[in-house]
């Protein structure tokens, strides 16, 4: 978190100027990591489906089936995009489920 000073001129009782000080805080927003499904020739489509959805409880069966089907058709499907931490285990649990899984930095 970065603290930025604010100088805000005033006028003290003598008729001087004097310079406030204010400090406001600037937050910068944290790294999101895109978690990938590799193409995966051992689990059934079923499978992968499922895993994903009990993995990642935000994703509708439309968009695992989606996922899935990118990962089939292209070699790598975007899970989700999301903080390191739960990136992390997204992806941990996927491989977990015998699922091959990455990380990487959104640009």
């Amino acid at each position: 978190m970065l603290i930025k000073s604010v100088e805000t001129p005033s006028r003290s009782p003598g008729g001087a100027a004097v310079i406030d000080k204010e400090e406001q805080r600037v937050r910068k927003p944290s790294p999101r990591y895109r978690v990938l499904l590799h193409n995966d020739p051992v689990n059934t489509m079923e499978y992968v489906i499922t895993t994903l959805r009990q993995v990642v409880p935000s994703l509708s069966e439309q968009d695992a089936i989606a996922v899935m089907l990118e990962a089939h058709n292209t070699g790598l499907g975007l899970v989700i995009v999301c903080d390191l931490e739960p990136a992390e285990f997204y992806c941990e649990t996927l491989k977990a489920k015998g699922l091959t899984s990455s990380l990487e930095p959104e640009e």
